[in-house]
């Protein structure tokens, strides 16, 4: 079976005064086309670090990462800037929207990268914004947004180049109650309606609880589903603090 995404052994380390810290070692994760997959542990556990290895923003010390089959240790930097361009779209806790440019014009960027066609971008753009609820907010900019609204806009220009597999650190971190639940019913209508993939590091149980794969991050260790822990009937491999 070809898995979208999957590691081998992954380890990353970090040279210290007096040694080395090691943050994962020997993750072996898995993850197939069309599921929510959602890390959920401990701040310092090592959930950051693994999503930005596996999203091609940092590199292991040591271990193996495939994407659709292919080792992306072998790509050049060109590979990978296109890599990021056809197959990943990002979110993280601070919506990084650029101030100066409209909901519109924050969309479309990634597009506008890959040097796209700009009317049917244009047209996608809307689309987007319409389904994440802000059809009356494309000309605004950033600070004429809510919080959740701008997560929101953040949301649409992930879904732009139409990615392969999003992956999100803590989105709902810096939301209050009510956006943290829109958000949470985007996500899970996007992977209903369009089969979107998505990646989700969190603390927020709310979010967890709409993952098709559920993996906890603690102890040392990653552990496959956390029901399947708690039942001591998990299988786990190695992964530093």
């Amino acid at each position: 079976m070809e898995f979208l995404l999957e590691t081998k052994e992954l380890s990353k380390a970090y040279r210290e005064t007096g040694g080395n810290l090691e943050i994962l070692k020997n993750v072996d994760f898995t993850l197939s086309e069309g599921k929510i997959a959602v890390l959920t542990g401990p701040s310092g556990s090592g959930k950051s670090t693994f999503l930005n290895i596996v999203g091609a923003l940092d590199k292991p010390t040591g271990g193996l990462v495939f994407f659709n089959g292919k080792e992306m240790s072998k790509f050049s930097r060109r590979e990978i800037n296109g890599f990021h361009r056809k197959n990943l779209g990002f979110m993280f806790q601070f919506h990084h929207l650029l101030a100066e440019f409209t909901a519109l014009e924050n969309v479309l960027m990634p597009a506008r990268i890959a040097h796209q066609n700009y009317g049917e971008s244009r047209e996608r753009a809307l689309e987007l914004l319409k389904i994440v609820g802000l059809s009356e907010r494309v000309g605004h900019l950033p600070r004429e947004l809510s919080g959740g609204e701008r997560q929101r806009v953040a949301l649409a220009r992930a879904l732009m180049n139409r990615p392969s597999l999003i992956i999100a650190d803590e989105p709902s971190g810096n939301l209050d109650e009510k956006n943290a639940d829109v958000l949470k019913s985007l996500i899970l209508d996007l992977n209903k309606k369009f089969g979107q993939t998505f990646l989700i590091a969190t603390h927020d149980m709310d979010l967890a609880g709409i993952a098709t794969d559920r993996w906890l991050v603690a102890h040392g260790t990653i552990i496959v589903n956390t029901n399947a822990y708690e039942r001591r009937k998990s299988v786990r491999t190695s992964m530093g603090t």
